[in-house]
């Protein structure tokens, strides 16, 4: 199945205790209220699915696409709309939510451009925090996970739409 070296590095089992930390802050802050989660496809999709079902909030779901990596390692730097969102967000609570933030510039795009609606709110929630790769001032409001500079795979995570489907995370 692999024509990588890969190398377990965070575990089924961590990364559920990461998502219900996750689910119960966000249950704590949005109590009583309205939420609509964002998920950036294609990798959050398996995060969003673990999340959303440990959130009691009555939640909306929409999605949007971005690239800016075009099937390499590396961002391009620029980022792409392949789909947007469907929902209207004037004067709603959204959460963006994203597999892992490195270089910030996929959130920086999708943050200024739902600014742009005048949301209620618009916080970040990312699996995984890869902050020696950031090069915008874009934080996440909810981190499962802070990581090293790896190049990982799993559990959504690609390398050229290959290894999204495994249930752990890998370095290469």
């Amino acid at each position: 199945m692999t024509d990588l070296n890969l190398k377990p590095y965070i575990s089924q089992e961590q990364i559920e205790k990461a998502v219900q930390k996750l689910a119960d802050q966000i249950n704590k802050d949005y109590k009583g209220q309205e939420l609509i989660c964002v998920g950036v496809l294609k990798g959050s999709f398996m995060f969003l699915s673990d999340l959303v079902k440990k959130l009691k909030l009555e939640i909306h779901i929409d999605f949007v696409r971005l690239s800016s990596y075009q099937n390499n390692k590396t961002s391009s730097g620029t980022v792409v709309i392949t789909k947007d969102i469907e929902s209207s967000i004037t004067g709603k609570r959204v959460l963006i939510i994203e597999e892992i933030l490195d270089s910030g510039r996929t959130l920086d795009f999708l943050m200024k451009r739902f600014l742009v609606n005048t949301p209620h709110s618009v916080k970040i929630c990312v699996l995984l925090d890869k902050r020696e790769k950031r090069v915008t001032p874009v934080e996440a409001d909810y981190v499962g996970l802070k990581i090293e500079d790896r190049f990982v795979v799993g559990y959504g995570l690609d390398y050229q739409e290959k290894y999204r489907n495994l249930p752990e995370i890998y370095y290469v």
